[in-house]
């Protein structure tokens, strides 16, 4: 019988810290755990990761816990070590970066949470530090290109993020209670609650964290709230979905190299403040009628953004809605298996300036997508093969005021998947694949007069192999993206005020790299995580051709011990890498490698939990962040980062 329960379900000092735990636990002699079956919902539907023919990184809420994570962010860094910006904007955010995209990687992945697509319109990257962290079931991390089924901006990948409300399993009543204290006047409470019975259930969240921050004129606070109710029985669940979400921050600004070297706690500015106001709602439906699956999701999000930056103020409003209609089809036949999958999606933003020096009050910008997608897979039933083809046509509808240009594009995305069980719990994978984005409403708009941008187009391709044992997990896979027409800012641009900067279309690029994941549980009670990359992303051709595409590192590496030694007590600690990189198109900068490494120890008590971690153990001094290169090869813009903090924390379950 179904139920929507199927549907879910440098540092030495460190290194050498970790040894003891991993020879412990080794000499216990304990009996090595058994890691579970993984099921993702990246691919808009419910199934195992294991016969994908692309890599899926996924983060549960367990692992979250354990690492002691504040924000989505973190722990997609701290977990999977993608590389992560310091976010100019405030409120303890992050830029992530997939796959080597610099200063556009918001632009370059979607980001969705229970079907509410986050990607803005403009410049602006999705905040997803203001997701209550303790609502969330899992991140999962599709990597590559997932134009298909997402569209426009996939090329870097998918970042996929489900709340416990979202997963469609069956629900149990219960509560929990967090509070936390620690440095920078560090204050945080979430609660969480579900009432289930009788098919019907609802679940309510909240969360509030202040800071003093890391720098003068740095203090944020984050609050939110969430409820949502659903129904469900053996063949339908039904149910909407709201929240609200506030973020308040001032913004210190960016330092010299002196600056930085003399007292990176410094503010250029004690006055300049950003605040971000947001609320979304949603209602869906998913239905099982025979051999067909049927989802339906129609989501509505709104944002004021009210900031005074560089001495001038700048707000506007945001309206956005997106609605999905999607089935799948799947039969077994006597030689095969078939899977069909054919969607709807259908998006609009909005923008309308309610402060600005430059732009006229009331100014608006615009964004419509419309698009249709399939997707389909055979498997072989007498050797396993797996074979994937897929496609998607999409209309986009682009337009800001004070531009006398609009974008008005039709683009095609497609690809060609492959993966082949090769026995011992091996499976080799391919994929082939095009993706696309357009400029979005802030770049078309600032641009050479009268040189419009084209849009970006890539050529996608990736090989990689999973080997999975009880206690053993390991994936490597490479790639290599060709990109066309790449949309960025170049600062040395002829634009609207001369020779000071525009965005532009870039001669060729290429990302390629090698990825590397492994999980290994040693004993019962200790388990070891391995992240690591290599990547390169360069200008093959032009002026540029051979330079490194600005903010990508090469290398990054997240290394990972949970070592639970006695009932109840639970120690985990991680180290972080990442290597130089440089801000600059002409590579005469360098941002310096950085590591670090987190400590914690928690310790359960019936309904309780109490902890203390340690984040930059050793209060490394480091930035992630600038975006300056002097003529003299000085690197400036920066955004340092914080030292050493320390936090304490209860948590209590009922």
């Amino acid at each position: 019988m179904f139920s929507f329960s199927s549907l879910a379900s440098h540092g030495a000092g460190v290194r050498l810290a970790l040894v003891p735990l991993a020879c412990g636990a080794a000499s216990a002699g304990f009996a090595q755990s058994v890691l579970p079956p993984v099921t993702v919902t990246a691919t808009r539907f419910a199934e195992s990761a294991d016969a994908l023919p692309f890599g899926v990184s996924v983060i549960t809420s367990e692992q979250i816990t354990r690492s002691g994570a504040a924000t989505v962010n973190e722990a997609i860094m701290k977990l999977l070590g993608v590389v992560g910006r310091l976010d100019t904007s405030g409120g303890n955010n992050y830029d992530l970066d997939l796959r080597g995209f610099g200063s556009t990687a918001g632009s370059n992945q979607v980001v969705v949470v229970d079907g509410l697509r986050l990607n803005e319109g403009d410049l602006t990257s999705a905040n997803l530090a203001s997701i209550p962290i303790a609502t969330i079931q899992k991140i999962e991390i599709l990597r590559g290109t997932g134009a298909v089924l997402y569209g426009e901006g996939a090329t870097a990948g998918v970042i996929v993020i489900t709340t416990k409300a979202g997963i469609g399993a069956e629900r149990t009543s219960q509560a929990q209670l967090y509070a936390a204290a620690g440095s920078l006047g560090l204050r945080e409470t979430r609660a969480t609650a579900t009432l289930a019975g009788g098919g019907f259930s609802v679940d309510v969240a909240a969360n509030n964290r202040e800071s003093d921050g890391h720098r003068v004129n740095f203090a944020s606070s984050t609050n939110a709230t969430a409820v949502s109710g659903q129904w469900s029985n053996d063949w339908l669940r039904v149910g909407a979905r709201t929240g609200r979400d506030a973020t308040h921050s001032g913004l210190p600004g960016a330092l010299s190299a002196a600056q930085y070297a003399s007292d990176p706690r410094q503010a250029i500015s004690l006055t300049e403040y950003g605040a971000v106001h947001k609320s979304h709602s949603g209602i869906f439906a998913e239905a099982l009628l025979g051999d067909w699956q049927l989802v339906a999701d129609a989501n509505r999000r709104d944002k004021d953004y009210d900031t005074v930056t560089f001495g001038s103020p700048y707000a506007y409003t945001v309206q956005a809605e997106n609605y999905s209609l999607r089935a799948r089809h799947e039969h077994q036949h006597a030689a095969f298996g078939n899977a069909f999958v054919l969607g709807y999606d259908k998006g609009s933003w909005e923008r309308t300036i309610t402060a600005s020096m430059f732009t006229p009050k009331g100014a608006r910008a615009r964004t419509d997508t419309s698009a249709w997608y399939l997707k389909n897979d055979v498997t072989l039933a007498s050797s396993g093969t797996r074979l994937s083809v897929g496609w998607r046509t999409e209309g986009l509808d682009k337009s800001e005021a004070s531009s006398a240009t609009a974008l008005n594009q039709r683009e095609q995305a497609w690809e060609l998947g492959i993966s082949q069980p090769l026995g011992s719990g091996v499976t080799a994978y391919g994929r082939l694949g095009r993706s696309f984005r357009l400029a979005n409403v802030d770049e078309f708009s600032f641009t050479n007069p009268g040189v419009p941008l084209r849009p970006q187009t890539s050529r996608d391709r990736e090989l990689g192999a999973r080997w999975k044992q009880a206690s053993t997990a390991l994936e490597a896979r490479w790639y290599r993206s060709d990109l066309r027409n790449e949309i960025g800012y170049d600062p040395a641009g002829n634009g609207p005020f001369g020779p000071f900067g525009a965005n532009v279309n870039f001669d060729d690029t290429r990302r390629q790299g090698l990825e590397f994941s492994l999980t290994q549980s040693v004993a019962a009670t200790l388990d070891l995580h391995l992240n690591a990359a290599w990547r390169q992303a360069r200008f093959t051709s032009g002026a540029y051709a051979g330079n490194d595409v600005m903010l990508v590192p090469k290398r990054t590496l997240a290394l990972r011990a949970d070592w639970r030694p006695a009932a109840g007590h639970t120690i985990g600690a991680g180290v972080v890498w990442v290597s130089s990189q440089s801000p600059d198109f002409d590579n005469r900068c360098t941002i310096p490698a950085y590591a670090t490494a987190d400590l914690r120890y928690a310790y359960a008590w019936r309904n309780a939990q109490f902890a203390l971690g340690i984040a930059n153990l050793a209060d490394k001094k480091y930035y992630t962040q600038a975006f300056g290169c002097t003529p003299a090869g000085v690197t400036t813009g920066i955004y340092p980062e914080a030292g050493r903090t320390i936090t304490a924390s209860m948590l209590f379950k009922f």
